[in-house]
């Protein structure tokens, strides 16, 4: 079932299936905080500047691995079919604060002494480690055209088939395996550690950064 060694191997592979917009003008947009391992090998292989893009995922009452939505940094939302209208109204309510607050502990944490993004004219280059629901990657998306992105391209290691179905409605995909049975990401790499805050300031900070902020 594994595919991957690790994270810095699928970035590699990933970055060679992205030559095209090597030295380009375009950015490489990652998900933290796995994203940002798989996004830091991309950088560094096509010249990119690196920086992050913050969504979290919504959990299921009493099974947070299971994504029924997921919102941007701003606190919009995207849910799958008629799962937002199974849930009680005041807990997504709390739930949708509480992953706000976290997405921007970490817009903070992880880009000191950035500016803001300006995404104007630019090709933006979504990555994550996979993707099984593909709703954060959706949140994703949407906020990149939101703040002025002229062309969205998500690319991903391994995804299931449905997710990128979802996903092309919105972007170009560039993706390495489409397993035909999918649950979770981790399953697909050898070696699957958590991605600390710590590494990610450090990934920010070793990539490079010819990217104009406001």
């Amino acid at each position: 079932m594994t595919v991957f060694k690790n994270r810095t191997e699928a970035g590699k592979k990933l970055a060679a299936l992205l030559v095209n917009y090597k030295g380009s003008n375009a950015i490489v947009l990652a998900l933290p905080r796995g994203g940002v391992v798989i996004g830091k090998e991309i950088a560094r292989e096509l010249n990119l500047p690196l920086d992050i893009i913050v969504t979290r995922k919504i959990g299921a009452p009493g099974n947070d691995e299971y994504a029924i939505g997921a919102i941007d940094i701003l606190g919009n939302g995207v849910f799958g079919t008629g799962e937002k209208e199974l849930v009680d109204k005041k807990w997504l309510e709390n739930k949708i604060t509480a992953e706000k607050k976290e997405a921007e502990r970490r817009w903070v944490a992880y880009r000191t002494g950035r500016g803001s993004l300006d995404l104007k004219g630019k090709t933006v280059i979504i990555v994550d480690d996979g993707i099984a629901t593909g709703l954060t990657m959706q949140a994703a998306a949407l906020y990149a055209k939101q703040i002025g992105a002229e062309k969205i391209v998500v690319a991903i290691p391994v995804a299931s088939s449905e997710s990128v179905r979802n996903i092309k409605n919105m972007a170009e995909v560039r993706v390495l395996e489409t397993p035909l049975f999918f649950s979770a990401v981790g399953e697909w790499y050898e070696d699957f550690p958590q991605v600390s805050d710590q590494e990610v300031v450090a990934a920010l900070s070793s990539t490079l950064n010819k990217f104009t902020y406001i």
